[in-house]
């Protein structure tokens, strides 16, 4: 096959996301998702407004400071800021690489009950090319793993496992950097041992698939849950041992030629995120960066400050430039419970 002609391209893109204690800002919703995040604060999910609170998010001065890329959405891409700037040139203008969700979605997966397969391979080749002249420099897709009696059977993880690889062969090939996003969700009430267990045969499977598939593991990026206690689980792991078994599942199956892993917040609370976040990086140097891809945990106290009133721009930035912020020095291992405190009393 004629390999990797954008290699060193791929390598320098996903090097520079991960590069610094920066991290990327997951603005991808969905427009059923958005509007879920809309209908909290009550706000009409209109797509002035969709533009409009994006426009917020990507205009933050300093945002690009603790941000390296930004996740889009096919609609998001499209759209522009006030003073009619595309959103990807206004974002590579302050310092932040665009990127774009490919997939379109979980669907139920034939001959199982409660497991669900991503689609959206068809014609993902030309929309890749279409995205390309658009802006974007990577791209995500993500698989859905669900913990539960009998599940997820070995047909579940396999079929996304290669899914993933099928997806992210057509990335590279485009010259995009592919973020393999296999999250293994947090809302049963597993153990945090089942957990790491499900996590580390996901894990396996999906890089058999990316060396099958003749990945450049150089040029990509891993986006997975950290290994974590379901929320309905009695006793709930703290930092530590969440830091503990996450490494020790990565060590097991991530290759070191991989540059990053950029975790998902998979619905933790946005303090929570981080303090995990920081307790894996407080063991120090690792084969890879250890870093963030966070949408909620980034972003739900600003949607919150703004809360659809032009007049609360600035209060939803500074918000969003906060939590940033402290994202950042997570990734780095210098978070503290002070530092929280701070950004919560300015």
């Amino acid at each position: 096959m004629g390999a990797h002609e954008h290699a060193d391209e791929l390598i320098r893109t996903a090097e520079e996301i991960v590069a610094n204690d920066r991290g990327i800002l997951a603005a991808d919703e969905s427009t059923g998702t958005i509007k879920k995040r809309f209908d909290s604060i009550d706000v009409a999910s209109t797509e002035e407004n969709r533009r409009a609170y994006r426009d917020l998010l990507f205009t933050t001065s300093g945002l690009g400071e603790f941000v390296s890329g930004v996740i889009l959405y096919d609609e998001t891409i499209r759209q522009s800021s006030a003073d009619g700037t595309p959103f990807p040139q206004l974002l590579t203008q302050h310092g932040m690489i665009p990127g774009i969700k490919v997939d379109t979605g979980a669907k139920p997966l034939a001959f199982a009950s409660d497991e669900t397969v991503t689609e959206g391979l068809d014609g993902l080749r030309e929309r890749l090319e279409e995205y390309r002249e658009l802006g974007a420099r990577f791209t995500k897709w993500r698989a859905v793993i669900t913990i539960g009696g009998g599940i997820p059977t070995d047909y579940c993880l396999r079929v996304n496992a290669h899914a993933l690889g099928r997806y992210a062969a057509l990335s590279q090939e485009a010259g995009l950097v592919p973020i393999v996003e296999p999250e293994v969700l947090m809302d049963a009430d597993n153990t945090i041992e089942r957990c790491y267990d499900v996590t580390k045969e996901m894990l396996h499977l999906v890089f058999r698939e990316l060396h099958e598939q003749s990945i450049l593991l150089e040029g990509m990026l891993l986006k997975p849950n950290m290994v974590i206690s379901g929320k309905g689980c009695p006793e709930q792991a703290d930092a530590e041992r969440v830091a503990e078994l996450t490494l020790k599942c990565f060590h097991q199956t991530v290759p070191s030629a991989v540059p990053g892993i950029v975790f998902l917040s998979g619905g933790q609370t946005d303090q929570q995120a981080s303090e995990n976040l920081n307790a894996i990086n407080a063991h120090g140097e690792q084969p890879w960066k250890l870093s963030y891809s966070y949408g909620r945990a980034l972003q739900a106290p600003a949607l919150k400050a703004w809360a659809g009133e032009p007049g609360n721009v600035e209060l939803g930035q500074q918000m969003l430039l906060h939590r940033a912020r402290l994202n950042s020095a997570a990734a780095g291992g210098n978070y503290s419970i002070e530092m929280e405190e701070l950004a919560r009393a300015t």
